[in-house]
């Protein structure tokens, strides 16, 4: 492991480059025309440069080549990283098909799965390691689109996606050097710190949008780390764990694929129900809004930590616990769409007095 002070120049070096490159990157989005239009479906109300997701990649590599690290899975990573920004820029400037950016989504993840970073097993309680032998070559290929696109399709406010990818981030930089993932921490740090830097600009109200470029270089990172820091544990629930720290992304992505096929409708087909549009539909202010959600990933990301460290069965009550919370939120909040809140209601109809119906008097 390097020195802490490196860590500490590598962070710095990332924040900085990130803070100094946003405005200049700003002019190059507004010269090229990588803008974002108000629209009925978005929340800003005038024209708003996108494209600032190329800070948060400057940042990244300034940082890495800070760091330097000497490790086989570094070069796949970054190939595919560059596939990703490729499919980024493109789409902030003309707007790509959904298709188009899954097979650059693919592509990406297809480089770093037959590099030989995959998730080869899982643990699961009272039955142990699972092996996914040929399995796991499209298991993985599915977590690193799916998490990129999880962490893509929550980018609807100024800052949401950064901050919710920090806090991950953080999450799981916590656990790789409680396990020693060294690969895990030096990317971390430098991806927190790049972040970081582009949110001066990018929290509300923002002055830049990070763009597709931004979400999905989070995303794929953010699944590639997770794989370096978190499967290659052999800790019970190895699966458990980054989804609980990918709560927020990954389950409002989920509810958004249920409520469109009960609509009959495209999975990938946009709709104002994701979590931060039904927050606000609340009354909520759009900062209030941001900052819920960064809270609620904030407890998430801690319940994994703890998760991590506790006994089978308190593992268990805290993973029911979590669903539980994670059902009667997207009831009470509308995620869902249908009307329906069957969690809820049997609640209320389990504490609800019994009240004794009198019956009217009629005179003769």
């Amino acid at each position: 492991m390097l020195p802490l002070h490196i860590y500490v120049l590598a962070f710095l070096v990332s924040f900085i480059v990130a803070i100094v490159t946003t405005p200049l990157v700003k002019k190059i989005a507004l010269s090229i025309g990588a803008i974002d239009q108000p629209e009925a479906r978005k929340v800003h109300a005038k024209i708003m440069p996108r494209l600032g997701g190329l800070a948060i990649v400057f940042g990244f590599v300034a940082g890495l080549l800070v760091l330097q690290p000497q490790f086989s899975y570094i070069l796949p990573i970054m190939v595919g990283a560059f596939i990703i920004v490729l499919v980024g820029i493109l789409d902030d400037k003309y707007t790509l098909k959904a298709n188009i950016k899954l097979v650059g989504q693919t592509a990406a993840a297809c480089i770093v799965v037959f590099s030989g970073l995959k998730i080869d097993m899982i643990n699961l309680p009272f039955y142990g390691e699972v092996y996914f032998g040929i399995w796991s070559y499209p298991f993985t290929i599915l977590w690193i689109v799916g998490v990129t696109n999880a962490i893509n399709l929550i980018d609807g406010l100024d800052g949401l996606a950064g901050g919710v990818s920090t806090i991950a981030l953080a999450s799981i930089l916590t656990m790789a050097i409680l396990d020693g993932q060294l690969l895990a921490i030096a990317l971390s740090v430098i991806l927190i710190a790049s972040t970081l830097g582009f949110l001066l600009f990018n929290f509300y109200p923002a002055q830049i949008f990070m763009g597709d470029t931004g979400s999905l270089f989070l995303g794929y990172l953010i699944s590639v780390i997770s794989i370096l820091g978190l499967f290659k544990n052999l800790t019970l629930f190895s699966l458990i764990i980054p989804i609980i720290i990918l709560a927020i992304p990954i389950f409002d992505t989920f509810f958004a694929i249920i409520r469109r096929m009960l609509k009959r409708k495209k999975i990938s087909a946009p709709d104002k129900k994701h979590l931060h549009y039904c927050l606000l539909e609340m009354g909520f202010s759009h900062r209030q809004t941001v900052l819920i959600i960064y809270g609620v990933s904030a407890f998430f990301g801690t319940a994994a930590i703890i998760f991590s460290a506790t006994a089978l069965w308190l593992s268990i009550f805290i993973i029911f616990l979590l669903l539980f919370a994670i059902q009667i939120g997207a009831e009470m909040i509308g995620i869902l769409d249908n009307g329906k809140k069957p969690v809820v209601n049997f609640i209320k109809r389990v504490w609800k007095p019994n009240e004794l119906r009198r019956e009217p008097k009629f005179r003769r």
